[in-house]
């Protein structure tokens, strides 16, 4: 690995590409935190939703709130581990970011009426609302991960089973409606395919190493 990050750093393109990813990103998160705030004060009423009517809550709190710091931990592992990964994966998600700020800035369906209480870690609480609901980012963003690694057979099943594990989560805690778990299939789906249009070098650089 050593001996691949010293071949990277000498890389001008790979620096430029990883530098403006991680700078995306980051801007990425700072536009989400606004666009959950604003969505949070701008909740209206519930809606009634086919499942969530008709199941109890279940205490999935610490599965919600831990699943997914493994799961980034994982994908930081496989972007490290693989430099050439890095550039693609921080502006795909970056865009993934951008594109859920739209949605939950649009429409401001209040939570579920009996839904489970979550409490992250303070650091965690800083992103947590309840008024950003469509489209599910648990259900999104592996599914994201699941296609950028769409080659690799063992990924591809493991980030996909992710995707709808989290979904599940969500829907037993009453987290998300079922419009927003399974909208998130399809739109991120739209998200990959913008992101290998409009980052072609950084996919390029991606494949390089498949």
């Amino acid at each position: 690995m050593a001996f691949n990050y010293k071949k990277h750093f000498k890389n001008k393109n790979w620096l430029w590409l990883s530098i403006s990813g991680i700078l995306l990103l980051a801007f990425s998160l700072v536009v989400d935190s606004y666009a959950g705030r604003y969505a949070n004060g701008a909740m209206s009423n519930s809606v009634s939703d086919i499942i969530l009517s008709n199941i109890r809550v279940f205490d999935v709190d610490g599965i919600f709130v831990y699943g997914p710091m493994i799961f980034w931990v994982f994908v930081l592992y496989l972007a490290l581990a693989k430099p050439n990964r890095i550039p693609f994966i921080a502006k795909s998600v970056a865009l993934f970011v951008l594109t859920r700020a739209v949605f939950i800035s649009l429409t401001h369906i209040g939570s579920f009426p009996n839904h489970l209480i979550i409490t992250p870690p303070h650091i965690f609480g800083l992103f947590s609302y309840y008024g950003d609901l469509f489209f599910s980012g648990h259900t999104g963003l592996p599914f994201l991960l699941a296609l950028l690694f769409w080659d690799n057979k063992y990924l591809r099943i493991l980030f996909i089973l992710t995707a709808i594990f989290f979904g599940v989560i969500v829907l037993l805690g009453h987290l998300h409606y079922s419009i927003d778990v399974l909208g998130a299939f399809f739109i991120t789906y739209s998200v990959y395919v913008l992101a290998t249009k409009i980052f072609k070098k950084d996919k390029v650089l991606f494949d390089s190493e498949i």
